[in-house]
């Protein structure tokens, strides 16, 4: 079994420029082998440690912690798409045996068409001819640049980080979903897929976790298990409960499933889609 998602950070390191004092669950430095100690309860034997600052550095931080812990099967990185030798940090990134993806920080950006710019498509062929994942950490809002760039792309590997962090409201389920089906649909099965992560954080703070058994059950029905991958994003995860009671709630959704299509979503999907 295989945690597509989480974290480690060093808040010296000082690029994490969205983690301050005011998220005060979180905001410590995190280890590999803090990430362990919840996941070995779970019968967890590796993990996706995925970026969380924006910088070359932070990629470089994050694969000496993989080299160092062989419990970390793949990492996925960032790098400047925009930079005038994009092309050759793709090229360079790609012959690294542990630097699996890359993962623009596309929530945080202003406009929701950057990714579709002119400039970045020679980068993300680039991703796709060098076999890189594509991480896409959006919100709704970016689910139909999404199928845009599946469409263009269509052998870049695409994973969708968090069900593209929906709002976790009764009212707004139905626009999300109708939209997620849509680029379920329209893009490849082998190519593009979703993470169940990062749900539980959308919801307003103190809501227990069931209260995002809907979207769970959401992301199985429109997915399926071939196309679904486990995550955590602990310690992100902290913000809204504890790890157990993630992978509990998890549990639950999934077990309808057979235990092949369970093995895929919690760790044979991670493993096909990242080459770990």
């Amino acid at each position: 079994m295989i945690d597509a998602h989480f974290h480690a950070w060093q808040l010296a390191r000082g690029d994490y420029g969205w983690l301050t004092p005011e998220l005060a669950p979180i905001y410590r430095d995190v280890q590999v082998s803090d990430w362990q100690t919840h996941a070995r309860d779970w019968g967890i034997a590796g993990g996706v440690l995925v970026q969380a600052a924006p910088t070359a550095e932070e990629t470089a931080y994050l694969l000496q912690q993989a080299q160092r812990h062989p419990e970390v099967l793949g990492v996925v990185g960032w790098i400047d798409m925009l930079a005038a030798d994009a092309l050759a940090q793709v090229a360079h990134c790609a012959a690294l045996p542990l630097l699996k993806g890359l993962r623009p920080m596309l929530q945080d950006l202003d406009d929701p068409d950057w990714i579709l710019q002119p400039a970045i498509q020679p980068v993300l062929a680039a991703m796709a001819r060098h076999g890189l994942v594509f991480d896409a950490l959006i919100q709704p809002v970016h689910l139909p640049r999404m199928l845009a760039l599946t469409q263009a792309h269509p052998d870049l590997t695409v994973v969708v980080d968090h069900g593209a962090k929906p709002v976790i409201d009764p009212q707004a389920l139905p626009h999300w979903a109708q939209a997620m089906a849509q680029l379920a649909r329209q893009s490849d099965p082998a190519r593009v897929v979703c993470k169940l992560s990062g749900l539980w954080t959308e919801a307003p703070k103190g809501q227990p976790v069931q209260a995002v058994r809907p979207w769970c059950e959401a992301l199985l029905a429109i997915w399926g298990p071939q196309r679904l991958l486990w995550g955590s994003d602990w310690p992100v995860l902290e913000l809204a409960g504890a790890y157990d009671a993630w992978r509990e709630l998890s549990l639950e959704v999934l077990a309808p499933l057979t235990a092949p299509e369970r093995q895929a979503v919690l760790g044979g999907n991670a493993r096909r889609i990242y080459q770990l």
